[in-house]
C-alpha cells in the first residue's frame, strides 16, 4: 500500500519534475528510495534514502510489475535509430545480392565497384572467412538470409565473395591471381624490375618473375566458360615470357648509348609487348571456339568468336593502362630524386622506395584500369558471325538487339 501511495504521489509530482529537470520529461519515479547517484539530480526532499531507483515510460507503468527487490534504473527513452541505423535493422524483401551497388554502365559507377573489391585487405583473410560469405551469399540468392542479417553484412559477404570466387565458376581462385592480390604482388614485382634493369642477368629473372605472374593472373581471371588444356597454358606461358625477354634484352641492348631516362623505361616496353602476347595466349581457347553469349536476363544463345575477341582487347588495354603510370611517371621521378645528395647517401633504400611508391600507383590504377570497360560487356547482334546472327534472329527474332558475355580481368 505504502508503495502505491508512492506511485500516485510520484506521478501527480510529474510536472515539477519536469520542470526542474528537463531530462525527466516523460518519465516519473516509481519509488521514493533512490540511489546516492540521483541525489545530485533530485531535491533532498525527494531523494531521503540512499537505494536503488528507476524510471519508467508513464504509457506502460500499468504493466510494470513491483517486487520487493531493489529497482534498477533503466534507459527510459532510448533514442531513435538514426538513418542508417534503421536501414540495417531490416532487410528489405526486394533486396537482390547480385544487384549491383553502384551503376556499372558509368565509369564511376565501375570505378566504385572495383575499389570495392580490389581491396587488398581481403587477400589476408583467411579462406574459412571466404567459405563464410560465400554461404551466406548463396543462401540469400536461396532466399533463405539467416535472422537478424542486415544489408550492410550481405554487401560485405558479396564484396569478399567477388574478389575471392570466379564470377563464372564460383570456385574459389588462388590467393596469388586474385585482383585483390595485384597491389602486393604487383608493387613488389614492379619495383624491382624498375630499380634492377641495368644488367642483362637481372633484366631477365625480374622479367620472368613477372611473366609468371601474369600468366597466373591471366588463367586465373579467363572467362571459365571456355577451358584451356595444360599444353596450351605452357605454350602460352613460354611464347609471353619469350617475347618479355626478347624486348626486354634487346631494347636494353639498344639503349645502352640512350639518355638515361630511355633505358628506366625498358621494362614498361617490355611489360606492354608481354601483354599484348600473354592474354591472348592464354586465352587463346576462347579466341579459336568463341565465347559464351546471352541475352539481356542470361539466356544462352551461342558461342562467338568476334566477342572474345572484343573481350580480350580491351583486357589488354587495362592490363597496360594499369602499368603505365607507375612505370612511366616513377622512373621520372627516381632519376630527379636521385640527383640529391641525401638519395645518394641511401642507394640501398632506393628499392624499397621505388616498390612502396609503386604500390600508391597500383592501389588507384588497378581498380581505375578494371573500370575502363564494363565487367560484363555487350557486342551488337549485327556484328557477330552471320552464323550466330542467323541463329539467334530466329529464335528471338527482333528482340534481342545486343547479346552479352564476361569479358574476364
Amino acid at each position: 500500500m505504502q508503495l502505491n501511495h508512492t506511485l500516485v504521489y510520484s506521478l501527480m509530482q510529474l510536472n515539477t519534475f519536469s520542470t526542474q529537470r528537463p531530462e525527466c520529461l516523460g518519465t516519473a519515479w516509481t519509488t521514493s528510495r533512490c540511489a546516492p547517484a540521483c541525489r545530485s539530480s533530485l531535491s533532498s526532499s525527494r531523494c531521503t534514502r540512499r537505494q536503488a531507483c528507476e524510471k519508467v515510460n508513464i504509457w506502460k507503468l500499468e504493466r510494470y510489475k513491483f517486487s520487493s527487490e531493489p529497482f534498477r534504473r533503466i534507459n527510459v527513452n532510448p533514442p531513435l535509430p538514426t538513418t542508417r541505423e534503421s536501414s540495417a535493422m531490416a532487410l528489405s524483401p526486394t533486396f537482390d545480392i547480385d544487384a549491383p551497388r553502384w551503376d556499372q554502365t558509368t565509369f564511376a559507377g565501375r570505378l566504385w565497384h572495383f575499389f570495392n573489391i580490389t581491396d587488398w585487405r581481403t587477400a589476408l583473410l583467411p579462406d574459412s572467412r571466404l567459405d563464410e560469405a560465400k554461404a551466406l551469399v548463396e543462401s540469400c540468392r536461396a532466399g533463405s538470409v539467416p535472422p537478424g542479417t542486415t544489408e550492410e553484412q550481405l554487401h560485405y559477404a558479396k564484396k569478399l565473395y567477388d574478389s575471392a570466387f570466379h564470377p563464372d565458376s564460383g570456385d574459389r581462385m588462388n590467393i596469388i591471381g586474385r585482383m585483390s592480390f595485384q597491389v602486393p604482388g604487383g608493387m613488389a614485382i614492379t619495383g624491382c624490375m624498375l630499380q634492377f634493369y641495368r644488367t642483362v642477368p637481372a633484366v631477365v629473372f625480374w622479367q620472368w618473375v613477372n611473366q609468371s605472374f601474369n600468366a597466373l593472373v591471366n588463367y586465373t581471371n579467363r572467362n571459365a566458360a571456355s577451358p584451356i588444356t595444360p599444353k596450351q597454358i605452357g605454350v602460352a606461358y613460354a611464347t609471353a615470357t619469350s617475347t618479355a625477354l626478347a624486348t626486354a634484352v634487346g631494347l636494353n641492348l639498344y639503349t645502352k648509348r640512350a639518355p638515361p631516362l630511355v633505358a628506366r623505361w625498358v621494362p614498361f616496353a617490355a611489360v606492354a609487348a608481354a601483354n599484348c602476347v600473354n592474354i591472348p595466349m592464354m586465352r587463346q581457347q576462347e579466341i579459336l571456339n568463341g565465347i559464351a553469349v546471352t541475352d539481356e536476363n542470361g539466356n544462352k544463345l551461342g558461342h562467338s568468336q568476334k566477342a572474345a575477341v572484343k573481350g580480350i582487347t580491351q583486357v589488354v588495354i587495362s592490363r597496360i593502362t594499369m602499368a603505365a603510370p607507375g612505370m612511366i611517371i616513377l622512373p621520372i621521378i627516381m632519376q630527379r630524386l636521385e640527383k640529391y645528395k641525401f638519395m645518394q647517401r641511401i642507394t640501398y633504400l632506393h628499392g624499397p622506395i621505388q616498390v612502396m611508391m609503386v604500390g600508391v600507383f597500383l592501389t588507384f590504377m588497378v581498380p581505375a584500369a578494371c573500370s575502363l570497360f564494363p565487367q560484363r560487356c555487350s557486342i551488337a547482334v549485327s556484328k557477330l558471325e552471320p552464323e550466330l546472327r542467323d541463329s539467334i534472329t530466329s529464335k528471338c527474332g527482333d528482340s534481342v538487339q545486343h547479346v552479352y558475355f564476361n569479358k574476364g580481368l
